[in-house]
């Protein structure tokens, strides 16, 4: 599409140099012409703060030995002794059913990435018994994750078709993705030094303005 020409380009840029410059670059194009700005692209990624939201409630409700929600796969009594991957499954069915579209796709599988990460942070980690920290960084990360699957829905083609070899394409797409986490990360810190955690009823409204204040950073990249 025509509003993602220049993010494209600058993609093209990053996948041949490996610069994060070119990357900033694609990152402000995408959220000042792709998306006519911060504001309008904090909406597009409405969906995430109410899919955390979910997401947090679920992981609370499951640590008190509560299921998810009347009906639940995610129930504390049925899931006891079952395998890490069974219990993100039931996460990740809880949380964000499939309904065919590309969106629930990348949010099932940033659910999934988030639970992933939290296990190689903590090895240990119980997640029918998750403690507030630990849902806090499940809940950073899932919108980090989030944030840029719909980035690479958007424009990731860019960096496939740009780079010299597969094996490069994929080392970029990592790079990209661990600098969305490491912005989306610093707006929360931000917000939890301000004294806003992600407790269980805020948590629709922490990460909503960790996205916008994530979608000003990038369009400051594009001026």
């Amino acid at each position: 599409m025509g509003r993602f020409r220049g993010t494209r380009r600058s993609l093209g840029d990053y996948a041949r140099s490996g610069n994060r410059d070119d990357l900033k670059r694609a990152l402000g194009h995408y959220v000042r012409s792709g998306y006519g700005g911060s504001a309008t692209a904090a909406a597009r990624l409405g969906g995430t703060a109410s899919t955390a939201q979910s997401l947090g409630s679920a992981l609370a409700n499951v640590a008190n030995g509560q299921p998810a929600n009347v009906g639940s796969p995610l129930d504390p009594a049925l899931l006891t002794g079952r395998s890490a991957q069974e219990v993100m499954d039931a996460v990740v069915e809880a949380v964000r059913p499939t309904d065919g579209t590309q969106d629930a796709e990348a949010a099932r599988a940033a659910i999934r990435d988030a639970l992933s990460e939290l296990l190689t942070q903590y090895p240990e980690a119980d997640l029918l018994n998750l403690d507030s920290d630990q849902r806090d960084l499940v809940i950073e990360r899932y919108t980090a994750i989030d944030v840029f699957r719909r980035f690479e829905l958007d424009v990731g083609v860019a960096i496939n078709e740009k780079s010299p070899t597969a094996t490069v394409a994929l080392a970029r797409l990592k790079d990209a993705r661990d600098y969305v986490k490491e912005i989306v990360g610093a707006e929360f810190r931000k917000l939890r030094d301000a004294g806003k955690r992600s407790t269980v009823d805020r948590i629709n409204h922490v990460v909503r303005e960790a996205v916008k204040e994530t979608c000003i950073v990038f369009e400051g990249y594009g001026e």
